[in-house]
Formats: structure tokens, sequence, C-alpha cells
């Protein structure tokens, strides 16, 4: 098998919250985005992260009407190329919806420096300035 990830599925109990704080907050313009069910935002090359109305999506994994299967325990991240750019990003996510999960402050981990944001649909977002981070011409990421 390829070492591939191709989609990220997330249920969201407001598709249009979604919407609008993706827009609002990161500038994201919809790959497909199918009103009422799905909206799909193409983040690198051969990924995409959508967003799947929570009942639908409870629905396609065969869970019980009214269960929910929620997100928990894990983040997203976006990095930015300096620290400037954690708080620009933070402060958009938060006057598009975020709440603040932790403000701009050095990380306990690795000399990062980050923030932790929850979307309206209650996604964590780490943004992130880690200076050992950077992407290859052929999409590698090196960490380190």
């Amino acid at each position: 098998m390829d070492q591939r990830l191709s989609f990220v599925t997330l249920a969201t109990p407001d598709l249009d919250a979604a919407r609008a704080f993706y827009r609002d907050a990161f500038g994201w313009e919809p790959h497909l985005d199918v009103p009422g069910e799905i909206v799909f935002y193409q983040v690198a090359p051969g990924l995409l992260v959508g967003f799947f109305d929570a009942a639908s999506f409870d629905r396609d994994l065969g869970l019980p009407a009214g269960s929910t299967s929620g997100v928990s325990g894990m983040t997203l991240a976006h990095n930015v190329g300096d620290r400037a750019g954690v708080y620009t990003l933070a402060s958009a996510a938060v006057a598009a919806g975020a709440a603040v999960v932790k403000p701009p402050q050095e990380s306990e981990f690795g000399g990062i420096f980050h923030a932790l944001v929850r979307d309206p649909n209650g996604v964590v977002w780490e943004i992130a300035h880690n200076p050992g981070h950077r992407v290859e011409a052929d999409g590698t990421v090196v960490l380190g």
C-alpha cells in the first residue's frame, strides 16, 4: 500500500458555519461544495479536507439516528513563516468565529511558537511557527 492520505473528512454539526469560517479565517475556496451535505477544500497536492454534515456523516458510518461521531483527540495544523504569522492567523480565526484554546506562546515541545483555536464546529487548529520545519520542492516535509 502507498503511504498516502487523500482525504480528511470531518463531521460538522453546522456546515454553513464551517464554510463561512474557512472562507473568512483562512481564505479557502471550495474545491467542491454540495450545499446541505459536504464541502471539500484542496489543502495540498493530492489532499482534500472535507466538512460533512454530521447527520449525513453518521448515516454514512451506519450509526443509529441520534448518535454523534464528533471530533476528538486530534488537531489540524497550519504552519506559518514567522511568529507574527501566528498572531495574524489566530486573530483572523477568532474574528471568523474561533474560540481561543491557547493564545500565541512558546510550546512546551520542540522550540515551536504556536496558538490553538477551536473552529465553530469544534475542530482544534494549531497555528504554529516551527523554525525547524520546511517543505521541500517535491512536497517532502522536513522536521527537526
